[in-house]
């Protein structure tokens, strides 16, 4: 929970610090990778609130998101307080969703997938949603490279929706040799529930017998958390 500040005594306006100490200028003079995840948030925000910098309501925002792995899941109407109205919250999301195309777009020029902490640093970036439910899968080459993506379903998970032939199918059609599947859960608490390890061994039966292997089952949570059912040897 953010600190309550409500009795604090105003914080420093940035118009207020000197050009050296000000985010943009800071960035501007040192580059991004000097600003911390405040300032940079900050930067998109532009102005604070009253008695507020725009450093403090991002921060603020930030220690509620749980960082900024913690915005992948915001929903608009979560940003929305005193001092972040739809403009603001506008330029976070869109800030978020051009991370997300970066990181599609950077994937298949990079290793292959075969480490579960590469995959999932993928997956948090495309899939981090606190909303809702998806399932999915990414197909895989013999040298372990990503040749397809498959949502497969998106809402309430009814696991009848997601059977084991329609996404095997997926990986036929691409000539795919294995698949890593995941799902994400709202509740932000990746551990599997017995119904996501039954899930699994179904799927890896299944794969065995068409010639698409079961690589991975990974479920996300929130705050970047995530969990490998194969490292966790459900199969």
């Amino acid at each position: 929970m953010p600190e309550d500040r409500t009795s604090a005594a105003p914080s420093t306006s940035i118009r207020e610090l000197s050009p050296a100490e000000r985010p943009r200028e800071r960035l501007l003079a040192h580059g991004s990778q000097t600003a911390s995840d405040a300032e940079l948030v900050a930067i998109l925000l532009r102005t604070g609130r009253p008695g507020y910098s725009a450093v403090d309501v991002a921060r603020e925002l930030l220690s509620e998101c749980g960082g900024l792995v913690g915005l992948l899941g915001a929903l608009p109407e979560s940003l929305r307080r005193r001092g972040l109205g739809p403009a603001k919250a506008s330029a976070l999301l869109a800030a978020v969703e051009v991370g997300r195309r970066l990181a599609k777009a950077r994937l298949p020029s990079r290793r292959p997938l075969d480490r579960p902490e590469s995959v999932a640093e993928y997956l948090v970036l495309r899939y981090s949603r606190r909303d809702q439910e998806i399932m999915g899968a990414l197909y895989l080459d013999t040298r372990q490279r990503l040749i397809g993506e498959r949502e497969v379903y998106r809402g309430t998970l009814n696991r009848a929706a997601a059977e084991p032939r329609s996404l095997l199918k997926s990986g036929l059609l691409r000539d795919a040799a294995g698949l890593i599947l995941f799902h994400t859960h709202p509740s932000g608490d990746p551990s599997p529930s017995p119904e996501d390890i039954a899930f699994t061994r179904r799927m890896v039966e299944a794969g065995e017998i068409v010639g698409v292997r079961l690589i991975d089952h990974l479920i996300l949570g929130d705050s970047g958390r995530w969990v490998s059912l194969r490292k966790r040897g459900a199969w």
